[in-house]
């Protein structure tokens, strides 16, 4: 999946998958995490968002099931 690079105190690329609803955010830490049933409009949510870790943590984190990757 391809990321794009975001401006972020705590992430450091977001990438999405429309046909699957899987959002990927990689961490300026390089662990890199998937998000599963994501719908686009989260992701965009996020992607305009001021403060992408607090939408990341309120919007998506806390309701979606998501794994780490790397």
């Amino acid at each position: 999946m391809q990321r794009q690079f975001v401006s972020s105190s705590n992430l450091a690329s977001v990438g999405y998958d429309p046909a699957a609803s899987v959002l990927e955010v990689e961490f300026l830490n390089g662990s890199v995490y998937q998000y599963w049933g994501v719908p686009a409009w989260i992701y965009e949510g996020l992607m305009a968002a001021a403060s992408k870790g607090r939408y990341l943590c309120r919007r998506v984190r806390s309701v979606y099931s998501y794994q780490r990757v790397y």
